[in-house]
């Protein structure tokens, strides 16, 4: 694993504002990153990211039967009392899921550790899938990369193959938070890739889903919503005012309500109490767990928590770096401290794509802080041999 500087398309924020990546720039501050790339040979990627997040991933779906049905468990991942048979009963049915994300710290000379597992609304998806394929072609075109280059990446396929295997019969719903770019830039692209697979599909704010008088999910044409991708996630879908009607939702929403248990930081104790020492975990513990205090440089995480807010590194027991933010409440948990690829544009953390039960492809966040955060950059990768 290498980082090099290679030469910017001169038209790339051309490029970005024709495909509808607006956020290629949020908030005055660069998110995609075109003059730089980090490498990896083919080997390194089958062993050392693509067998290892296919492993983790089986783990993890081995994990979810046994938590679901456990009342100390779900306490340990505060997943709301009057709410747990929605999430049992998600899992009972076989729900059907799309995609997840692993992030992983590996810095090229040992084993890739899992940080944390983005079950149920993972972004990015877009500039992994779509736009740093865009930027592989074109710098192969170039003469800046040999012919024979090539990206672990086949998330586009991946997806409409996914999206292939959902039932086609009603109007597949997508729903997010639409005024926020990113947001509806993701949701847009998995529509496109719905598209592709043969579906009906309709974008609507999640804000904008009714219920009707039997108690359904309803559009803004007062349509029923039979199946709905949505952008948000489980943790506060389960407690929104309208939490009580998703006992009948049934299998409408994607991901499923069973997803929300693994996209709890409190997932990282529990491998860590079933697999301990393999050699992709870190030690993790609850806070309140006395084998947490034995370690000493270590990262604490809320359970539920986004873009790395309150997120907080300690090195020799001393804080080191924290993140501010708005999560916490339910509680934390502790993981010891792995280093990340380290280079002079700072840190990355490499994010491994499962679609359906399938390990596919990879994208790569860096940013001068330890914390990968909301504005963290985005940077293609290439394999080279």
């Amino acid at each position: 694993m290498k980082r090099i500087s290679i030469a910017a398309r001169h038209d790339w924020r051309d490029k970005a504002r024709a495909v509808g990546f607006g956020f290629h720039e949020m908030y005055g501050e660069p998110y995609w990153v075109d003059d730089a790339a980090y490498t990896f040979s083919l080997e390194e990627i089958e062993t050392m990211i693509e067998a290892p997040s296919q492993e983790l991933h089986d783990m993890c779906m081995d994990m979810v039967g046994d938590i679901v049905g456990n009342e100390e468990l779900l306490d340990r991942l505060a997943i709301p009392q009057d709410l747990r048979d929605v999430v049992l009963r998600s899992w009972q049915r076989g729900d059907r899921h799309l995609y997840g994300r692993f992030d992983l710290a590996y810095d090229g000379t040992g084993p890739a550790k899992l940080l944390e597992y983005n079950a149920d609304t993972p972004t990015s998806v877009f500039e992994t899938a779509y736009f740093q394929y865009n930027w592989l072609t074109d710098q192969i075109l170039a003469g800046h990369l040999p012919e024979d280059a090539d990206q672990y990446n086949l998330l586009q396929e991946s997806l409409v193959e996914a999206f292939d295997a959902f039932p086609k019969d009603p109007i597949f719903h997508f729903a997010a938070m639409t005024d926020n770019e990113e947001d509806r830039g993701t949701t847009v692209y998995l529509m496109d890739c719905a598209l592709q697979a043969g579906h009906r599909v309709d974008l609507l704010d999640v804000r904008d889903i009714g219920i009707d008088e039997k108690g359904r999910y309803t559009d803004l044409q007062d349509r029923v919503i039979d199946r709905c991708f949505k952008l948000y996630p489980w943790e506060n879908m389960l407690r929104e005012p309208y939490a009580r009607q998703l006992a009948g939702s049934g299998d409408v929403f994607i991901e499923p309500a069973w997803k929300a248990v693994l996209s709890n930081k409190g997932l990282l104790p529990l491998l860590w109490q079933r697999h301990r020492d393999h050699p992709n975990l870190l030690a993790s513990f609850f806070a309140d767990d006395t084998e947490a205090s034995g370690l000493s440089d270590y990262v604490r995480k809320p359970l539920l928590s986004r873009e790395g807010e309150n997120v907080t590194i300690f090195r020799a027991g001393e804080e080191l770096v924290s993140a501010p933010g708005e999560y916490g409440e339910e509680g934390f948990v502790v993981q010891a401290y792995a280093p990340l690829f380290e280079s002079e544009a700072g840190h990355a953390v490499l994010g491994s794509w499962v679609v359906g039960d399938r390990a596919c492809a990879l994208g790569i966040r860096e940013d001068r802080s330890r914390i990968t955060a909301n504005l963290s950059r985005f940077v293609a990768h290439v394999i080279l041999d």
